[in-house]
């Protein structure tokens, strides 16, 4: 066994380093030579690795184009290892990459692009959990209301983006064009979810964005109404914050009311 686990060590540095520890344990024949059979395998391995990196990375496969998408995943994959047993999860840390290298790093947008574009793919691989609907949120005593909590689903990410990279994913999505990069004055707060087998993602307003991280955090319903008084009046914040809840009750974000 230790002579095959010592095998498989030498062949897996051959195929990741191209490099000639692995020459004598091959077998050239007069067509096809040591460095060309260990190539084949070098090459499968990359073109493997890049077809992973493309289903991830649609819209920046779309944005950059064969040639250059190529080049980045040949880049990314010369410095990262797979570490994971399964390659779907193979390209977590592409953003970064990108957000930190030449000549990536001089366009920040297709850093965020890929961060957006993973946390699609988190958000679709999360765990399953029944939302709760309308119906359940009409049965609450209305004095239970300012002490009521709210679980969200495991799929929800919320983040913000500077750049209109949701329109260059949904560009990609219905095979048009992507739009031309463009920043934003302000970053805005969005939402990925996902509500059966479809992902979702939506800008939010910062009052929203506020109220889903102070959700998040396990405030109740009565902190929530009162933080939002910097957004709305007295007299109208409970109707505002319960049309907010109401709406993340439709989108399937809540999985739990509790007191």
């Amino acid at each position: 066994m230790k002579r095959i686990s010592s095998l498989q060590s030498q062949f897996q540095s051959a195929i990741l380093t191209l490099g000639d520890e692995f020459d004598d344990k091959i077998v050239a024949t007069e067509r096809v030579g040591v460095k060309q059979r260990i190539g084949i395998y070098a090459d499968a391995y990359r073109l493997r690795l890049i077809e992973c990196l493309q289903d991830s990375y649609g819209a920046l496969y779309t944005l950059l184009g064969d040639d250059e998408f190529d080049r980045l995943c040949r880049s990314y994959i010369d410095t990262h290892t797979p570490y994971h047993y399964s390659v779907r999860w193979y390209g977590d840390r592409l953003a970064e990459f990108l957000g930190a290298t030449a000549p990536y790093r001089e366009h920040p947008y297709l850093a965020e692009l890929a961060e957006f574009e993973w946390k699609l793919m988190e958000a679709f691989d999360e765990r399953d959990v029944s939302p709760v609907t309308v119906e359940d949120m009409a049965t609450i005593p209305p004095d239970q209301w300012p002490h009521l909590t709210f679980g969200l689903h495991p799929s929800l990410r919320h983040l913000e983006l500077a750049w209109n990279v949701a329109a260059m994913r949904s560009a990609a999505d219905e095979d048009r064009d992507p739009p031309a990069p463009e920043r934003s004055d302000q970053p805005v707060p969005w939402i990925i979810w996902r509500q059966q087998l479809r992902q979702f993602y939506r800008s939010l307003a910062d009052d929203e964005s506020w109220m889903l991280d102070q959700t998040q955090s396990g405030d109740n319903f009565a902190a929530l109404c009162e933080g939002l008084c910097k957004w709305k009046g007295e007299s109208e914040v409970a109707i505002h914050a319960a049309g907010l809840l109401k709406q993340w009750i439709t989108d399937g974000l809540i999985t739990r009311i509790g007191t």
